[in-house]
């Protein structure tokens, strides 16, 4: 059985540098280029984690705050352990 990981993000759209800013309370904070119109930053958000992550597009998934800054995020093939360590290790990085 594939290891599966729900994530909680607060989502920065329209930054000027994109990247995992580090810790928002219980979540992590992402910053995405993109726009909030059309669905355009939940699309940045899925590409910069499964960069981050190094997971395929089809194993991240928004499931819950479509509109909203606030989102749970499901990943799928990576444990919780091992999704903390690699956004731990990329803060700071410039996508």
């Amino acid at each position: 059985m594939s290891a599966s990981t729900r994530l909680e993000l607060r989502v920065v759209p329209g930054a000027t540098r994109p990247g995992v800013a580090g810790r928002h309370g219980a979540s992590w904070k992402i910053r995405v280029a993109a726009p909030p119109e059309g669905g355009r930053a939940n699309e940045a958000v899925v590409t910069l984690l499964a960069e981050t992550l190094g997971l395929s597009r089809r194993n991240v998934a928004v499931v819950s705050g479509k509109t909203s800054r606030d989102k749970v995020i499901a990943l799928t093939g990576i444990s919780p352990e091992e999704t903390e360590q690699r956004l731990s290790s990329s803060l700071g990085a410039v996508r």
